[in-house]
């Protein structure tokens, strides 16, 4: 009697997440699905009242074919990469800092993660202004030792890594928060069993630590991936995408093209490349984080 009550239970679980499971897939699938199907169209927001006209692959073929639309891809790989790798490898140095208790340490985590609850538009104007040549703290606090002004932000050559450092700075908290819980989750009866073994500290990172917060890291990489892939807000308000276009990631391409260009047609061909680019990516991470987990 038991077993064949385990099927029904079963296809119980499934019915009552069917409605859930409906809802979800009908909001993420119908915008993605529109979206495909505009990006076929030309269609503008000064004939909005008109049908769009289908222009095949005309849109895709005029991005690949426009030297912005090419380095927004090359800047926002660049962009994305780094960040992604700094803030990893700055979170997990802190978590393995952190991860003891002493005294004060509580009120540390709490000052730690504050960048995380920052509104996006407040990041993005604090850092234009601490930025600034004239009166940003930055340089302010680099003429003591004889350095500056920069135009940090009116500098092709600066820019980027200006609001590659304003990315670190707010979101690197979040990966210490991921990679500590991971650290903490750490069985203590093996790391009883290594210290009675003699192993130092570097021989329990490598051996033990580190393989244990792999499936951790992997998603954090993901997440974070996938997050700096979508960044807009902090860049477009302490650049707008410049100077010219060396911090134009493509989702600022999308956004100018979708509203100064007023082409939602072609914004929606950027749009479609761009997921085609995040699950590429996410993809090859996952796949990485798959392998060192079964390892």
């Amino acid at each position: 009697m038991r077993k064949s009550s385990v099927p029904g239970r079963k296809n119980s679980a499934y019915l009552f997440l069917a409605p859930a499971a409906s809802i979800l897939l009908l909001v993420l699938m119908v915008p993605i699905f529109n979206t495909l199907r505009l990006s076929f169209f030309e269609w503008t927001m000064r004939a909005l009242t008109e049908p769009p006209t289908f222009v095949g692959f005309r849109n895709f073929r005029e991005l690949f074919g426009s030297a912005n639309f090419q380095e927004s891809i090359r800047v926002t790989i660049t962009f994305s990469l780094s960040v992604v790798a700094i803030e990893l490898l700055l979170g997990t140095v802190l978590a393995l800092l952190l991860e003891g208790e002493f005294k004060g340490m509580r009120l540390f985590r709490t000052l730690f993660v504050l960048p995380i609850m920052i509104a996006p538009v407040v990041v993005g104007i604090m850092w234009r202004f601490m930025y600034h040549p004239s009166y940003g703290k930055i340089n302010y606090f680099l003429g003591f030792i004889g350095l500056g002004p920069y135009g940090w932000l009116s500098n092709p050559d600066l820019a980027l890594r200006s609001v590659i450092i304003a990315d670190i700075w707010q979101w690197t908290p979040f990966v210490f928060l991921l990679v500590l819980a991971g650290l903490q989750g750490v069985p203590k009866d093996v790391m009883e069993a290594a210290t009675v073994d003699g192993t130092n500290y570097f021989q329990t990172l490598l051996y033990i630590k580190l393989p244990f917060i792999s499936a951790v890291l992997g998603i954090t990489a993901v997440l974070r991936l996938i997050d700096s892939f979508r960044s807009l807000v902090v860049i477009y308000n302490m650049t707008g995408g410049g100077p010219g276009v060396s911090t134009e990631i493509m989702s600022i391409h999308l956004f100018k093209t979708a509203f100064t260009s007023q082409r939602l047609g072609l914004a929606s061909a950027v749009a479609v490349i761009l997921l085609l680019l995040i699950a590429v990516f996410a993809s090859v991470f996952i796949r990485n984080s798959l392998k060192e987990e079964r390892r």
